[in-house]
């Protein structure tokens, strides 16, 4: 353990210090603020290309009523549903665009900045909680893995990514279910509160988490290989620049190569969760049980059957060019968030030692 590490820990357990020590010399709040900073910093620089890509989409084949689409803010993909003769919902709003650059432009000039963001707040309730409790979770199952697991503790990550992703996905997926009823009925808290408890009484608590599997089906796979990759990227960069801690460079780099790993990899399992999600979305929003035709397996045939199996690869570029930066975005505030935390609680340590000795 680092120097400055042991002399938090001893500080803390003496009583000098309010905080208690954990990973790396920064408290659970420390850890859950600098990934909230992050989540926020991901989502005003991620959201404004979702939101080109989802006008461009509705220009050229228009939304009808019940009808779903994916929206993501860079952080979590949510589920939307449209509806009828609204013409100033967001992804109907008015113009003709020849291509993204020139989206970009037109709706700045005659929609106002604001319009790069429509749809966000909404799906930052949940997305800004769930990624706090993702990243929150990872550190410390990460640290207590490699305190256990002796001479593997490098494979630490290829755990601790994936259990931290069910919890969070978890404990999101009702909440997620619950705003598609509401943004699809329009219907008070009391209606809605009514209608989940007649779908609880009908299919059981588990009703509550449907949808929940293809997103693990990606979620899950991409969180190990993410994470792993990332451990290992940033030690090596650390290694060639001779630091120990990695700067911003560091963890942009190994966070934009990281992420563009898994996602190169479990591309299958996004355009099968993407294709399921939205079935299932149309489903909720029409309080439809799910089908047997909307299993992953079903959808997965059904699409090697129409696309052949290139027809599981597609959107490779679209969603390289959406979860590169947004993994960069995201890990590099978060350490950045860290240092900044860590480099305190020392600060703070040495102060009250320095007032100690005098």
């Amino acid at each position: 353990m680092p120097a400055d590490s042991r002399s938090y820990r001893q500080g803390t357990m003496s009583g000098k210090t309010s905080a208690p020590f954990v990973t790396n010399g920064i408290t659970p709040l420390q850890q859950m603020v600098a990934s909230c900073s992050g989540a926020i910093l991901t989502s005003l620089f991620v959201t404004p290309l979702d939101v080109v890509k989802i006008r461009l989409q509705a220009q050229k084949n228009p939304f009808p009523k019940g009808k779903c689409f994916v929206y993501c803010n860079g952080l979590m993909d949510h589920i939307c549903v449209c509806e009828n003769g609204n013409s100033k919902a967001w992804y109907k709003a008015p113009g003709h665009f020849n291509g993204t650059m020139d989206a970009f432009v037109k709706i700045l000039r005659n929609e106002g900045i604001k319009s790069l963001w429509s749809g966000l707040p909404p799906t930052l309730v949940m997305a800004v909680p769930a990624t706090v409790i993702y990243f929150t979770c990872y550190d410390q199952l990460c640290a207590a893995l490699r305190r256990r697991m002796g001479s593997y503790a490098d494979e630490a990550p290829l755990l601790a990514g994936p259990i931290a992703r069910l919890g969070a996905a978890t404990v999101i997926s009702p909440l997620e279910l619950i705003r598609t009823k509401l943004q699809s009925q329009k219907q008070s808290y009391r209606e809605l509160t009514a209608c989940i408890r007649t779908a609880v009484e009908a299919e059981g608590w588990l009703s509550l988490w449907r949808g929940l599997g293809p997103t693990l089906l990606r979620d899950v796979p991409f969180s190990a290989m993410y994470w792993y990759s990332y451990d290992k990227g940033k030690r090596w960069l650390c290694e060639q620049q001779n630091t120990r801690e990695p700067t911003f460079s560091i963890a942009f780099t190994a966070g934009a190569v990281s992420g563009s790993i898994a996602a190169v990899v479990t591309l299958p399992f996004d355009v099968v969760k993407t294709r399921r999600q939205v079935e299932l979305g149309e489903l909720q929003a029409k309080n439809l049980s799910s089908e047997v035709s909307t299993s992953t397996y079903s959808v997965m045939s059904r699409i090697v059957a129409q696309d052949g199996f290139g027809g599981l690869f597609v959107g490779f570029l679209p969603r390289l060019i959406k979860v590169a930066p947004a993994c960069a975005i995201m890990i590099s505030s978060y350490e950045f968030g860290k240092a900044f935390f860590r480099k305190h609680n020392q600060e703070r340590v040495l102060s009250l030692l320095q007032t100690n000795n005098t």
